[in-house]
Formats: C-alpha cells, structure tokens, sequence
C-alpha cells in the first residue's frame, strides 16, 4: 500500500552505508540515485530512500513518525535488528512479541529515525 518512504540525513554517505547493511537481510539492493538520494528496493518492489533534504535545511527526525520494515520471519527480525545495532543503530526495543500476531524490533539509525522491523502472524 505504501509506495516509497524517504528518511532524512544529514550525513548521507553514513546513512548508506547503514541501510546497505541493515537492508540487505531484507533482499534490499540499492537500485538508482540522484544528487540527493539513494534509493533501495527489494520483495515486494516498494522503494526506500535515504538522504539529504530538499529544501537544504538540516534534517530532522518527527515526532511520533516511524517507519515499519516487513520481514517474512521472527529469525529475519532477530537478524535485522542486530545488524542495525551492530552498524551504528541506538535500540529502541528488543526483538520480542507485541500482540498475539505481531513481532517485532525497534531502533533509531544513526540520525535519529526510528524504524520498526516486524512480523505479522
């Protein structure tokens, strides 16, 4: 349903080299850049970007906005999060059920967004 998420940075080079890493249990593959952006895609062909913002200003993180990374198992979930931890990402939540059929895991890259990366079932 969602088409594409861009994440601000304010060191882009840092941020690519994160999400290569945290991405890449995900099936994510870096897929085409601007002078702004770099952009991946993966299973399920929607495309996640990363970089500096349009206007020039510095980047921010929102309050109360978080972004959810699918994955097709607990063990996927697991490895994600510590790839993240291990690339530099601040843990917001352990890898563990929330609901009856959810699980997920939680964390901040290395500019302060927060992302969740989830199981459903």
């Amino acid at each position: 349903m969602i088409g594409y998420v861009t994440l601000g940075s304010n060191n882009p080079d840092r941020a690519k080299e994160f999400y290569d890493q945290v991405l890449a249990p995900l099936g994510g593959k870096r897929v085409f850049a601007n002078d702004r952006l770099q952009f991946y895609s993966g299973p399920g062909g929607g495309l996640f970007a990363v970089g500096a913002p349009w206007d020039g200003e510095a980047a921010t993180v929102g309050n109360g906005a978080m972004f959810g990374l699918p994955a097709p198992s607990h063990e996927l979930v697991d490895e994600v999060h510590a790839a993240a931890l291990k690339a530099g990402a601040k843990d917001e939540g352990e890898p563990g059920p929330r609901t009856d059929t959810f699980y997920g895991a939680y964390f901040r890259d290395p500019d302060g967004n927060k992302l969740c990366v989830f199981k459903l079932g």
